[in-house]
């Protein structure tokens, strides 16, 4: 069976209050779907967090516009540690998480009258597209695009739908391409352009940056795809810089900041393979039904050539309408077909206020 990336099913976000941070980005961002909720232990993760089995809560949230979800994650059994250094464009890992728009500008205006953390005004990318960035309550930067391939329209005042991709720091740009094109079949380069930029400043007071915008030529299918639709990679490499630290240095998995970039994937054992074939061996495999209490599937992680957590599930099982107890079991569901409209459009039933 080959293996299908349906689309990005969440961008992790390590944070030490989910209660507050969520309301926030329900307001922001429109994210007020509830998929699941669960707090326990996370047994099979030890490798990244000092060989200790920690506990943790775990919210994952979705915007029904369309785009990948948050996964919003906090430690209960230690303090959720921050980076004891200023994050810098370049560095090496999960830098900004991509969120579309239907329209830039009036996202911006929106931001700006809630009093947003605004790092820069709507400015053309190397392609055209605008984009501006934002900060959250707890210094996770977001960047704001132009957003293609709606599911519904909320009428969201924000404009805004979700998670459609990340700027990522890279230390060699070759090696990285391998694994994110050959593996994660983002293989079409919208730009690949050295330089200073425009629209990064704001985010950074100087520098030179090699960055490579990546996304794929055939709309993905899978179960869950018209929901998380089309999305790209940005990589990014500093080119003056010698500096570069790696954003999760001397920290755990699951410590403030992004944590992973999550991929909804079906054919989990072929997906193993080619990892494989291509140097990057799964880290961490649940190898059969992991329960997330509400949901469950199967999941794995690998690293990128910098040590990014990239992580695939492949869902099992998924609440659409919990109150009335309805739950979809996937497991024998046909390789790359999609769940009906109306099935996917129902998961507005979990919404929270």
């Amino acid at each position: 069976m080959k293996p299908l990336i349906c689309g990005i099913q969440q961008m992790g976000i390590g944070v030490p209050n989910v209660p507050e941070i969520w309301s926030w980005y329900r307001t922001m961002f429109g994210m007020d779907v509830r998929v699941f909720e669960e707090a326990a232990e996370a047994p099979l993760m030890t490798r990244y967090t000092g060989g200790v089995v920690q506990a943790r809560t775990a919210t994952l949230a979705l915007s029904m516009d369309g785009g990948g979800g948050f996964e919003i994650w906090q430690y209960t059994s230690r303090n959720t540690e921050k980076a004891t250094f200023s994050i810098q464009l370049g560095d090496l890992g999960l830098y900004a998480c991509k969120i579309k728009s239907r329209n830039v500008e009036k996202s911006y205006e929106y931001f700006r009258s809630l009093g947003v953390a605004l790092r820069n005004v709507p400015t053309a990318a190397p392609d055209g597209s605008l984009s501006f960035f934002l900060e959250d309550p707890n210094g996770n930067l977001f960047q704001i695009v132009e957003g293609k391939g709606w599911f519904s329209d909320t009428k969201h005042p924000s404009h805004c739908g979700g998670v459609v991709g990340a700027i990522i720091g890279v230390s060699d740009m070759e090696r990285s391409l391998a694994l994110y094109q050959n593996v994660l079949a983002y293989e079409s380069i919208v730009y690949d352009a050295s330089g200073s930029f425009d629209d990064f400043h704001g985010i950074n007071p100087s520098g030179t940056f090699r960055r490579v915008a990546l996304t794929h030529k055939e709309q993905r299918t899978g179960p869950f795809a018209p929901l998380l639709g089309p999305t790209s990679i940005e990589l990014v490499q500093a080119v003056d810089r010698q500096d570069v630290k790696r954003i999760f240095e001397n920290r755990f998995w699951g410590d403030w900041g992004f944590i992973h970039l999550c991929f909804d994937i079906q054919g989990m054992d072929a997906l193993k393979y080619a990892c494989e074939q291509e140097g990057f061996a799964f880290t961490v495999d649940s190898s059969d039904t992991f329960d997330m209490g509400e949901a469950g599937g199967r999941f794995s992680y690998i690293e990128d050539p910098d040590g990014t957590w990239i992580e695939f599930v492949e869902t099992h099982k998924v609440p659409i309408m919990k109150k009335w107890g309805w739950y979809i079991n996937l497991k024998a569901r046909k390789h790359g077909k999609a769940l009906p409209r109306w099935i996917l459009k129902a998961m507005a039933m979990n919404r929270v206020k």
